[in-house]
């Protein structure tokens, strides 16, 4: 009998969102790197010993051996802890070389906005803070969750928005779609109130640098809470939860998308580490009540456990709403150290991601080596269907 730690629902295998190539990439593809548009490919397996040398721009040299025996890795029978097997880590799309050192480098734009009961009003700020990141040189930019409206079950239904009808029926995703498109960014559109038929959803909508729409994220993990004499919140009033984990290929690597609540469940984010993500991203808006306990701590739980980037985006905060939103957008790298964060008020904070050292924090702490698949076993349901 298996132990395993299951994936809450089971989907039928032609939902899958995975969306990945199947090309093959050597490492000595990765010294002579393509142009961006290049399909997100697959890395050879990390060996059993692993040699890493690095000139840095001072011009110093690194060495590094890591040594582990077959033996124990054999009998631990790692490749049996995930069901299916992990991926690969594909090789990111953004790769730059300089003398001998190869590193995938691009930056990320959060965008911590003010969000008021003016749509259109939001909907503006929202391209205007995207711009500016752009300009900024991020490559990459993420919104806040529910940044078209205020949070909450009276307004969800007031402010939803038709994202399969698309142009007037959801003008907010129109206005994402045009910003990637002539900023030829990627976007990964924090949420906001989606209706479909006689349902609401909690949508984030991702954006490749052509405009189109590579993914669709209905939040799975609906935020029905109660606090005694702090908050009480209960989504499922007015929403449904989604039915589908997201992960999706872009020009600035493999992601995995969550939103706010599903960031406390650590076995959607192990899935999309076991999918070959580089980074995970969470539009998300925690309280004050756990927001300074538990925000910035399952950031880097999420990052410290999976070995690889989180990135999050939250509302300003606004005493004056119904809902009061703990801010601290933040950045928080593959070692589980935060990168970059802010505080509460509206502000963008443009940092640096360096895919490289994903696999460098793999091979110093080598946890896909040491895990155990003779004791334990996580399954992704909706990967186990669909092969």
């Amino acid at each position: 009998m298996k132990a395993a730690i299951s994936l809450l629902t089971t989907t039928n295998s032609k939902n899958l969102n995975l969306h990945s190539s199947s090309a093959t990439l050597s490492r000595s593809a990765l010294l002579n790197p393509k142009p961006l548009s290049r399909s997100p490919s697959f890395l050879p397996p990390i060996p059993t010993k692993i040699h890493h040398t690095r000139i840095d721009f001072s011009g110093k040299s690194h060495f590094h051996t890591n040594n582990f025996s077959p033996v124990m890795a054999s009998s631990y029978r790692p490749e049996q802890a995930r069901a299916p097997p992990a991926l690969p880590l594909p090789a990111p799309p953004v790769t730059k070389a300089r003398y001998f050192y190869v590193y995938i480098l691009f930056k990320i734009g959060l965008c911590q906005l003010s969000v008021t009961p003016d749509k259109e009003r939001n909907v503006a700020h929202a391209r205007k803070a995207i711009e500016e990141a752009a300009q900024r040189g991020a490559q990459l930019v993420l919104l806040p969750e529910i940044w078209n409206s205020p949070y909450s079950n009276d307004s969800f239904p007031v402010y939803a928005e038709d994202i399969d009808a698309g142009g007037d029926a959801s003008p907010s995703t129109a206005m994402l779609s045009e910003a990637a498109r002539l900023l030829k960014i990627t976007i990964v559109g924090g949420s906001i109130p989606e209706r479909s038929g006689d349902k609401l959803y909690n949508t984030c909508c991702v954006f490749g640098a052509d405009g189109k729409l590579k993914a669709k994220h209905r939040k799975i993990h609906l935020f029905d809470i109660d606090i005694p004499g702090k908050i009480t919140f209960v989504e499922s009033k007015t929403l449904t939860a989604g039915q589908s984990p997201t992960i999706v290929d872009t020009d600035v690597g493999r992601i995995g998308i969550g939103i706010c609540y599903d960031l406390r469940f650590q076995e959607l984010a192990m899935i999309y580490a076991a999918r070959g993500a580089h980074l995970l991203c969470y539009p998300g808006a925690f309280n004050m009540t756990t927001g300074p306990l538990h925000w910035e701590l399952l950031q880097r739980a999420r990052a410290a456990d999976n070995q690889l980037y989180v990135a999050t985006c939250s509302p300003a905060r606004d005493t004056e709403s119904g809902y009061v939103a703990w801010g601290h957008s933040t950045l928080v790298g593959p070692f589980g150290e935060v990168l970059a964060t802010t505080e509460h008020e509206e502000t963008i904070i443009i940092a640096e991601i360096d895919y490289s050292l994903v696999e460098l924090r793999r091979t110093n702490l080598p946890l896909l080596k040491q895990r155990r698949g003779d004791l334990y076993q996580l399954v992704d349901v909706q990967r186990l269907n669909s092969e």
